[in-house]
């Protein structure tokens, strides 16, 4: 796997990329020849949102790991997901190693409820007083949990009230590196192509394009209309 030149960023941020998608087995022949119902609450179920591993038993055990952050099953398995690889950094963070030092908590909502211009947003980064938000538009509610992970990894960088072009570079290049890394480790998995899938493939094209650097990344976040009053930098990232 190639590494990733993304420059240096101060706080140490660290990167790289994953995912699959599953479909459940056939139930068990029944003596009659008949089909075995599978239980919903059954081990062996398996949310074709999710790899082969994230049975609901599985899902079970993780949950006490990450309700402090989230209410939706999904974040659980994505947040799990990033676990080992270069969105590690980004999971801790939502657990609660932030500059805030509290867990964050991570949501499906309409952004167009919060500002008519975040309407179609992918996601959005939140601090209200000393608590950080991740909103995820809940358009994608329906979307694969390693596309997710690989947006929380993004997300989750952005800990202050400040932004800046710097660091939305890093942020899309992180997203990049995760979804990439992602996909090779569950390489199994058929993640479908709703818009999220989308996105992230389209960021695998610009770090491939750029061989995995951020080259291409950043051409695309400066030229971002929604990006046009950002400063060059924030605390934490460097003009690149």
């Amino acid at each position: 796997m190639k590494k990733l030149n993304v420059g240096m960023f101060v706080l140490g941020f660290g990167m790289l990329l994953s995912i699959p998608a599953f479909a459940l087995d056939k139930p068990p022949m029944m003596p009659n020849g008949g089909m075995a119902p599978v239980m919903a609450n059954s081990p062996a179920v398996v949310n074709p949102k999710y790899p082969k591993k994230y049975t609901s038993e599985y899902v079970k055990g993780i949950k006490k790991d990450y309700d402090a952050v989230a209410k939706d099953e999904v974040f659980y398995v994505a947040l799990d997901m990033l676990k080992g690889t270069n969105g590690d950094f980004s999971r801790k963070a939502i657990l609660g190693n932030n500059l805030t030092t509290k867990p964050m908590k991570i949501a499906f909502r309409n952004l167009g409820q919060i500002n008519q211009n975040y309407a179609t947003y992918d996601a959005l980064g939140w601090k209200r007083g000393s608590k950080l938000y991740i909103y995820i538009n809940e358009k994608h509610n329906t979307s694969p949990a390693i596309a997710i992970a690989a947006l929380l990894s993004h997300e989750a960088l952005h800990q202050d009230e400040f932004n800046s072009l710097s660091e939305e570079t890093y942020a899309w290049t992180m997203e990049a590196a995760v979804w990439t890394e992602l996909l090779e480790l569950y390489p199994d998995y058929d993640p479908g192509l709703d818009s999220l899938v989308v996105r992230e493939n389209t960021l695998k094209k610009l770090l491939i394009r750029g061989d995995y650097t951020n080259k291409y990344i950043k051409k695309t976040v400066y030229a971002n209309a929604g990006y046009q009053n950002l400063p060059e930098s924030s605390p934490g990232f460097e003009a690149l």
